[in-house]
């Protein structure tokens, strides 16, 4: 596994740990543990997306600034999946 899927797995670990955090909070928003355990992966996966953003390009639309994402490979380009 190169250095790119290495990032983009801790990427999208952290985003689904974030999901399950929401479904949880959906259910028990009076746990002040974790709500404070969410805002500090929050945190963590701001961090994460911003590193990623900046060595290899836009995740997605939402983290794109203007259309950079556009112009960024795409998921297919021979580069990329290599």
């Amino acid at each position: 596994m190169n250095k790119r899927e290495t990032a983009m797995r801790k990427l999208q670990s952290a985003k689904f740990a974030l999901l399950e955090w929401h479904l949880y909070l959906d259910t028990h928003p009076e746990d002040l543990e974790a709500i404070a355990a969410y805002k500090r992966l929050e945190a963590k996966y701001g961090v994460l997306l911003g590193e990623f953003t900046e060595q290899y390009g836009a995740v997605d639309w939402l983290s794109a600034p203007g259309v950079a994402w556009f112009k960024s490979p795409w998921p297919w380009d021979a580069e990329v999946c290599d």
